[in-house]
């Protein structure tokens, strides 16, 4: 989907952009947060019932919904012994009227590089663990990234959502014959994804002076520049993408990595305890009644 620069969802009036900064500057913002807290997160898991993974993330007014899906497929030449990972993401054209049916623009395809260089860079899924038959066969993970509405912030909810998915993804169960055919069971399941880390992203924006996550749509549209930090859980840098027409200066960079890398462990703790949660329930559900099939039901939690 293509981003109209002329389109109403692209242009913000100029007293409304003003009261904005205004409030920035007095350390609050229109919806009542303050510079360094995110809008409240709610995460459905199992949202897709025919997906091996899916995951539906709320952050404040932004919806985005990831499915992930497990095919075989042939490894890359310079990389055989490892499994496959494509990340695709596409701006649903009603999420917002700037969104223009047609192939993904340079904004979806820029949120896709972001998310696989995280998941790539740190290592969140252990490729190798992916092999069925060395050097000819390996799982293909796709992951598709819907953004579903559009409030801001699109990076750092399709990271949460990716992360959310990926930690709930089965591996289908396969048989190997003696002369190395697959066959795939889809109705049961080998084990989960090797998620061997976590990570996601927090973008930071600048405004004047100011430094704030987790910003709204209106605020992306007044703010000069944007960082988005990929955060691994050990604290590390999994990432950094810079965008906007402003600049950030050596010690702007500093604090907004050290306010992502503070703020990017605190949304992994609620994820990995909503997760936590949600798999005990899962758990105590089973024990209780067998009836539902497939393991389909969605599960949701504000966190």
């Amino acid at each position: 989907m293509s981003v109209t620069p002329t389109s109403p969802d692209s242009i913000i009036p100029r007293l409304k952009a003003e009261t904005l900064s205004t409030l920035i500057k007095k350390g609050v913002r229109a919806d009542g947060r303050g510079l360094e807290d995110f809008r409240e997160l709610k995460i459905i898991t199992n949202y897709l019932p025919k997906a091996d993974g899916s995951a539906l993330v709320k952050l404040g007014d932004t919806q985005v919904l990831v499915g992930v899906k497990l095919e075989l497929g042939s490894p890359y030449p310079d990389t055989p012994e490892e499994g496959v990972l494509v990340v695709s993401a596409e701006f649903v054209p009603t999420a917002s009227p700037a969104f223009e049916p047609g192939p993904p623009d340079e904004n979806a395809i820029e949120l896709a590089r972001v998310i696989d260089r995280v998941l790539r860079e740190y290592g969140v899924i252990d490729v190798s663990k992916l092999v069925i038959v060395p050097g000819r066969r390996v799982w293909v993970i796709w992951i598709d990234i819907y953004v579903l509405d559009h409030g801001g912030n699109l990076i750092d909810a399709s990271a949460i959502a990716t992360l959310a998915a990926l930690l709930t993804t089965k591996i289908p169960k396969y048989t190997v014959t003696e002369n190395e055919s697959i066959q795939i069971d889809k109705s049961s399941h080998a084990g989960s994804l090797p998620v061997v880390r976590k990570a996601l992203t927090v973008t930071v924006g600048k405004l004047s002076d100011s430094l704030i996550v987790d910003p709204t749509i209106e605020e992306e549209k007044v703010v000069t520049a944007k960082l988005v930090v990929g955060v691994g859980e050990d604290g590390a840098i999994a990432g950094l993408q810079k965008s906007g027409d402003g600049y950030l200066t050596l010690q702007e960079v500093e604090k907004a990595i050290e306010l992502a890398l503070r703020k990017g462990s605190e949304l992994l703790s609620k994820v990995t305890e909503f997760l936590k949660t949600l798999e005990a329930a899962s758990t105590e559900s089973a024990e209780v009644s067998s009836v539902e099939e497939g393991g389909s039901s969605r599960n949701s939690s504000n966190a």
